[in-house]
């Protein structure tokens, strides 16, 4: 009974230790695993490249993060992504960065990244952040909001649906945002919901939100824009 209970034990530990590994992005093995993206292997990831061919470009990027982005979009945002399809040696090092751009009332709007939680630092103007609890046992879904200036700092807890707006209709806001994945993905929630290749049904969306088919179709006609750069 005893051997029983401890054969119980340790693949419950083992099943726990597995679901661990694969939340999140693979840890390395080595010094570095460059990403080969000239391979024709498919791995969750990238293949690594030869360590005798990695280069100090690797893992660099003159990427311009001291510039301003473009915001004329209609939401007002520019979001520029590091990630590992710009920085090869991020694979597998479970990191990638973001600098934000908002226009004066301009906004980041509600999406999730799947694979990543942010820490969010704004370093110029005012930022009005969110994120929405998944399902709860009550039926809630609780929202926590903050108001950052000027060196605040915020953290996105990963796959749940945040935002960021800038409330001032005179001054812009710049942010940096960092997330724990190599390659963290964003599901922009409206531009999924309305703007999907092919659409979803008109019957399922106006179920599921409550509204006439007419409402639905008119918010799938819209231009969705992606300010993901």
């Amino acid at each position: 009974m005893a051997s029983s209970t401890t054969f119980l034990v340790l693949t419950a530990l083992l099943a726990l230790l597995a679901g661990q590994v694969i939340a999140s992005d693979p840890s390395p093995l080595q010094d570095f695993c460059v990403a080969d993206k000239d391979s024709h292997v498919n791995v969750n990831g990238f293949v690594c490249k030869d360590p005798k061919d990695v280069k100090a470009d690797d893992f660099f990027l003159a990427a311009n993060l001291d510039m301003p982005r473009d915001t004329t979009s209609k939401i007002g945002s520019n979001v520029t992504l590091i990630n590992v399809m710009r920085i090869p040696g991020l694979n597998t090092l479970g990191i990638s960065l973001a600098r934000i751009d908002y226009a004066p009332l301009g906004e980041n709007p509600p999406h999730t990244h799947p694979r990543a939680t942010e820490i969010l630092t704004v370093l110029e103007g005012t930022l009005y952040v969110g994120f929405v609890t998944s399902n709860q046992a009550n039926r809630e879904n609780k929202l926590f909001t903050k108001m950052l200036n000027k060196g605040d700092v915020f953290v996105f807890p990963e796959g749940l649906i945040h935002f960021q707006f800038n409330p001032s209709p005179h001054k812009p806001a710049v942010a940096i945002a960092a997330l724990s994945s190599q390659n963290p993905g964003a599901i922009t929630i409206a531009n999924a919901v309305f703007g999907s290749k092919p659409p979803i049904s008109d019957d399922v969306l106006a179920k599921a939100f409550q509204v006439e088919k007419k409402t639905v179709d008119w918010l799938q006609a819209q231009f969705w824009p992606d300010n993901h750069n």
